[in-house]
């Protein structure tokens, strides 16, 4: 083995170690025990992870748990653990992907579809909602929420049904929309998302625990803003449909809803200041900002300079690709000598135009291969896209690393990586190359972890 066939092996070996600090910095089980205590007679719940005097507590009669998301499990094992279980409504719900769903006692348990929402989905966000309307005053909802959450629960507007909204969230994945744009069409199509929970469940308290999966932290677009107010429109929702230029693919049950919220012959989702708002609190209570601080220090423990490139990476995933690896060449041809790390966090998009299999990490991974080729880096380097949860797209791929031998792999094993990249075809490529990062389903989600390990050329 040569000495830059070892070298880039440990770079491999770095990454992957990086990228699991970042995954255990978003330990779902941890950050519920941080925030849930049980003092003498009454329940304290942390408002501010950064300020112990912030506490709500009360006295309620009963607690409602509702756990919705892909660290739904190992959230609600938690809470159970430290609530006396008296004190634990009935039927406390649990729901998340399959490859997270585990048997918990005294839980109804369920699996469901993720990225696309499936019938079991739509089962579970019925068993909520009864749930929600069984809450009184004086008891509490305690509303445990991680990433996923919004295609986990659909529970369509009518006359939508099922396989009209699962087409509509196709079509907006699929046209690069911003989770954001994702989430403001999803709430206008949904008897729960955009505040929908609380309304449900007035008069009951509410407390929502929330784990997130998106840039900037935004409630309001964590699993569609279930549990704090939501401030965009009908109007809003169909201008994003206008924008991807989807409006006229969409079913028609989906514009005629749309149209008559805009008419106002269909009640709004709830806005700040409604009066429902004041019996809810929330906490954040683990991020992808949490994560990329995890993985700056697990860089640098491992020996690296280790440098922010972007704390809200997003755009096109292979155009940020190029991007990235126009700046990596910068910083060589400016002098850079010494083993450096440059690490982002956030989520980026795809726009499907082919018809291959991959997700948005593998694609960002692929593509910059081909951009590290292209501007003939002088270093070894290994650079790692993942997603914190697992699962990249409709893959059993967290993401992908490559380095630079990847391409060299791909052709030798008869695969054109060009080729592939056009079809968005990133799984093939990567897959051929032994470059997919497979680790599981991780029991969490904050979102994606870049990693980009450069050991300059002497």
């Amino acid at each position: 083995m040569t000495a830059q066939i070892k070298l880039i092996d440990q770079l491999r070996q770095d990454a992957l170690q990086i990228f699991q600090a970042g995954i255990d910095a978003a330990n779902p089980y941890l950050a519920v025990k941080r925030v849930i205590n049980i003092a003498e007679h009454h329940l304290e719940l942390s408002l501010d992870l950064h300020d112990s005097s912030k506490i709500r507590s009360g006295r309620w009669s009963k607690i409602h748990l509702i756990a919705f998301g892909k660290a739904a499990c190992s959230m609600a094992k938690a809470a159970q653990e430290i609530i006396p279980h008296a004190l634990l409504a009935d039927n406390s719900i649990i729901v998340t992907n399959y490859e997270n769903r585990i048997e918990l006692k005294s839980f109804i348990v369920i699996g469901a579809g993720h990225p696309l929402p499936d019938a079991a989905g739509l089962h579970a966000a019925s068993l909520i909602a009864e749930q929600l309307k069984k809450a009184e005053q004086g008891e509490l909802v305690l509303v445990l929420i991680s990433g996923g959450g919004s295609a986990l629960l659909p529970s369509p507007t009518p006359p939508i049904n099922l396989a009209e909204k699962i087409a509509t969230t196709n079509l907006l994945l699929a046209c690069g929309a911003t989770i954001q744009e994702i989430n403001c069409v999803r709430k206008h199509l949904s008897q729960l998302k955009g505040g929908q929970l609380v309304r449900l469940a007035y008069p009951a308290d509410v407390h929502a625990l929330i784990l997130s999966d998106v840039l900037d932290d935004d409630l309001s677009a964590i699993a569609s803003g279930a549990t704090v107010p939501d401030d965009t429109s009908y109007t809003d929702a169909i201008a994003v449909l206008n924008r991807y230029q989807i409006w006229d693919k969409v079913p028609a049950s989906v514009q005629q809803v749309l149209e008559q919220g805009c008419a106002g012959r269909l009640k709004e989702t709830p806005k700040s200041g409604d009066a429902i708002f004041k019996r809810s609190t929330q906490v954040l209570v683990g991020s992808n900002a949490i994560s990329v601080n995890a993985i700056l220090a697990a860089a640098t423990t491992q020996g690296y300079q280790s440098r922010l490139y972007s704390r809200a990476l997003c755009g096109v995933a292979r155009e940020e690709a190029e991007k990235l690896a126009l700046h990596v060449k910068q910083l060589l041809d400016d002098g850079l000598k010494t083993p450096t790390a440059l690490l982002a966090g956030g989520e980026t998009t795809v726009t499907l135009t082919g018809s291959g299999q991959g997700g948005r990490n593998q694609e960002m991974a692929l593509a910059f291969a081909m951009a590290a080729k292209k501007y003939q880096l002088p270093a070894c380097w290994t650079f790692l896209s993942g997603g914190t949860d697992g699962r990249d797209g409709p893959t059993d791929a967290a993401g992908g690393m490559v380095d630079a031998d990847s391409l060299n792999r791909m052709r030798n094993a008869h695969v054109n990586p060009t080729n592939r990249l056009n079809n968005n075809d990133s799984y093939t490529a990567l897959k051929s190359s032994d470059d997919l990062v497979i680790t599981g389903a991780t029991g969490t989600n904050v979102a994606d972890l870049q990693i980009l390990l450069i050991h300059p050329f002497s």
